[in-house]
């Protein structure tokens, strides 16, 4: 899988978000001649709630991402959960598999720190180069690069368009992933679809300000909780460290249709749980620091297979977020490290045969490791979509602290996967006798 005299690259990488970065970080750093191509030009801006797991962390650290303090990261003690009237605050789990914090960073700098991290491992990274569509083998039918126009300022064609030729081409663009569509590998309607709206706000002399909590409210209300509308949905409330945070609001259905016949105007909720917002916060329209933009969150694996004919998927190009909380960027980082080590291993087989079974070990690995806990997450969301289960489950689970730190290893994904206490077994169990998703 050497490059031949014709390419231009051991590998190429389309898009420079965190899975992008992670893939072309550890394809460099296994000695490949890696080209990472990014339509915009950092820094640029991505919907998320920007905030790390202790799983995304402990990914970082493997990368050998600097995340300290006076570079822009802050860190966090855990979730703080509000529903029915009360709040709980939960610290992360301290596992022997991730630390006991998480983080936050907007993905303004975030993105643009990792893409960054990829090119001092040695990628080769061009901005503003808009992959069209891949190229193909005429005999085989197999991927062998891509087709790009170079973009301008405002994001126009800026000269002619040309081609680029790698043995291997990483799909990292995003939850559309157009390159991906154009191989006929389309997105499942069997798997859960979320929706997240946010925006920013100045915390400067509020509470709000460098909170050492992410804050999660599981039930939204149009006015004093329990006297007034319950909204559907969960906000959350993330502090970055920079003197703003990032304030959203996420749903979830369990396939793409239902989401579809709820018909929620999600910007409009999230402009109502604000304005309701205590005064001491300061979410006001003068405090604002950006609009509020929303995105589609693709859950479970819903776009397969995840290798075909020279193509690898990573990240939201595959629908790697979790069912449970959200979560993109922890997969995103995994998914690129477990890709690069496939694409690293095919290139020391002999024959074709021997590659193609070795790059679909990446496909095996990502749904041995996380297929029975997306499965998990599917049936947990068919629950949530109940409102009578949700009511019973803030009532009666909520205050019962061994269901909370049970939950909490739960839909964080931080739990010991061998080992550990007894909540670590049982969630641990439960992911390997379920189907894989």
């Amino acid at each position: 899988m050497r490059a031949g005299r014709e390419d231009v690259a051991d590998v190429i990488v389309v898009g420079a978000g965190p899975a992008g970065a992670s893939t072309a970080h550890w394809c460099a750093s296994a000695g490949l001649d890696v080209l990472l191509l990014e339509k915009a030009a950092f820094p640029r801006d991505k919907v998320c709630g920007d905030g790390l797991t202790p799983r995304a962390v402990a990914e970082l650290a493997r990368m050998g991402v600097g995340t300290q303090a006076e570079d822009g990261w802050i860190r966090n003690r855990g979730l703080r959960v509000v529903a029915g009237g009360r709040s709980w605050e939960l610290p992360w789990p301290d596992l022997a598999s991730y630390p006991g914090y998480g983080m936050a960073r907007a993905r303004m700098t975030l993105d643009q720190r990792l893409a960054q991290h990829a090119q001092a491992s040695g990628a080769k990274l061009l901005e503003r180069t808009k992959v069209t569509g891949p190229l193909l083998d005429e005999r085989s039918g197999r991927v062998v690069g891509v087709t790009a126009q170079p973009l301008d300022a405002r994001g126009r064609a800026d000269g002619a368009a040309t081609t680029f030729r790698a043995p291997v081409v990483v799909a990292a663009d995003g939850v559309s992933s157009r390159f991906a569509t154009a191989l006929d590998i389309t997105r499942r309607d069997d798997r859960p679809l979320g929706t997240a709206v946010r925006t920013y706000f100045r915390t400067e002399g509020t509470p709000r300000h460098e909170d050492p909590w992410m804050e999660s409210h599981l039930e939204l209300w149009d006015g004093a909780p329990g006297a007034s509308t319950l909204l559907p949905g969960y906000g959350w409330i993330f502090a970055l460290g920079d003197g703003t945070a990032n304030v959203g609001l996420g749903a979830v259905s369990s396939t793409p249709a239902r989401q579809s016949a709820a018909g929620n105007d999600y910007r409009a909720i999230l402009a109502t749980w604000v304005r309701n917002s205590p005064a001491e916060w300061g979410f006001t329209a003068e405090n604002q620091t950006g609009p509020v933009r929303g995105a589609a969150l693709p859950m479970g694996f819903n776009r397969s297979p995840l290798y075909s004919r020279g193509a690898v998927l990573v990240g939201d190009s595959a629908g790697m977020v979790s069912p449970f909380n959200g979560e993109g960027i922890a997969y995103a980082l995994q998914a690129g490290r477990v890709a690069a080590d496939a694409i690293a291993q095919a290139r020391t087989r002999a024959t074709d045969d021997s590659r193609e079974r070795t790059l679909g070990t990446y496909a095996d690995r990502m749904r041995a490791d996380l297929g029975g806990y997306y499965t998990l997450g599917r049936w947990f969301v068919r629950l949530i979509e109940h409102p009578q289960v949700m009511r019973a489950a803030v009532r009666y689970g909520l205050p019962r602290p061994v269901v909370m730190r049970f939950v909490l290893k739960l839909l964080s994904d931080s739990y010991e996967p061998r080992g550990g206490d007894w909540v670590d077994r049982v969630i641990a169990g439960l992911t390997r006798v379920v189907p894989a998703a």
